[in-house]
């Protein structure tokens, strides 16, 4: 069952919980104006227990360096919590962003929620994402 954590003119974020995996799906632009209601969600849900996070970019149709900028600062917190995450994004411009900034090969990629959680989570979802 889905449940809204986040609504606004702007975007629209939910969450289901789905084999083991919290899917985060954001539904809007993600720029400097609302690249911040991602982090507040991420934190909210760590709060809450939830570790192992695959963010639904599907209805993404926009990502800037801010944005990006956020799932990085996500990404972190995600780490200190031991957690795993994963990104579904079937956009090539989308997926674009991710590897002129060089990260596309710290993340493990899907290109729908259904196919990021086929299998549970198990150690880390972070593909090579430098320690430290």
């Amino acid at each position: 069952m889905r449940t809204n954590i986040i609504r606004s003119e702007r975007m629209v974020i939910s969450y289901d919980v789905v084999n083991g995996w919290t899917v985060l799906e954001v539904d809007g632009e993600i720029d400097v104006h609302t690249s911040p209601r991602i982090t507040e969600a991420v934190i909210k849900l760590l709060d809450e227990g939830h570790r192992h996070l695959v963010l639904d970019l599907c209805f993404v149709p926009f990502l800037d360096s801010v944005g990006l900028g956020a799932v990085v600062a996500s990404t972190k917190r995600i780490r200190e919590r031991e957690g795993s995450l994963r990104i579904t994004s079937s956009s090539a411009r989308l997926l674009k962003v991710f590897e002129i900034s060089g990260l596309h090969d710290a993340y493990e990629f899907y290109d729908s929620p259904e196919e990021a959680t086929l299998q549970a989570p198990s150690g880390s979802g972070l593909a090579h994402w430098p320690h430290g």
